[in-house]
């Protein structure tokens, strides 16, 4: 395992073992989570899904910022949204889907999902 990674206890039984998870990939799923949502064009960084299916959903946690304290998760991302978009909607949508996916798939709790509008995507003519 790398030593350079924060890692968070999510299960911890007395039976077969204990489950940890990266906060890397808590951010890997925030950001395939976030990108899903229609009117995000990308993550900050340019960070698209056809470009994740190329060079790999690592890459996609660069674009988000995750802090755990005690399994209690806040995450930070930067989007640039489609033009013509409700950014209060999207923005809405985003943090819905990004909790939900964070907190089905690891058990933490989703405190805070902050979003920053970093640009407007224009249409491609």
């Amino acid at each position: 395992m790398a030593e350079d990674r924060n890692m968070y206890t999510i299960k911890e039984d007395g039976g077969i073992g204990t489950v940890k998870v990266a906060d890397e990939v808590v951010a890997i799923i925030a950001g395939l989570a976030a990108t899903e949502v229609r009117g995000v064009a990308h993550l900050a960084g340019n960070i698209t899904n056809d470009m994740v299916a190329r060079v790999g959903v690592k890459k996609l946690s660069h674009s988000v910022r995750v802090e755990v304290l005690e399994n209690m998760v806040t995450i930070d991302l930067a989007l640039e949204v489609d033009l013509g978009c409700s950014i209060p909607e999207v923005s809405l949508q985003v943090q819905e889907k990004v909790k939900n996916a964070v907190e089905n798939m690891t058990g933490m709790k989703v405190t805070d999902v902050n979003i920053q509008i970093a640009g407007v995507k224009m249409s491609e003519e």
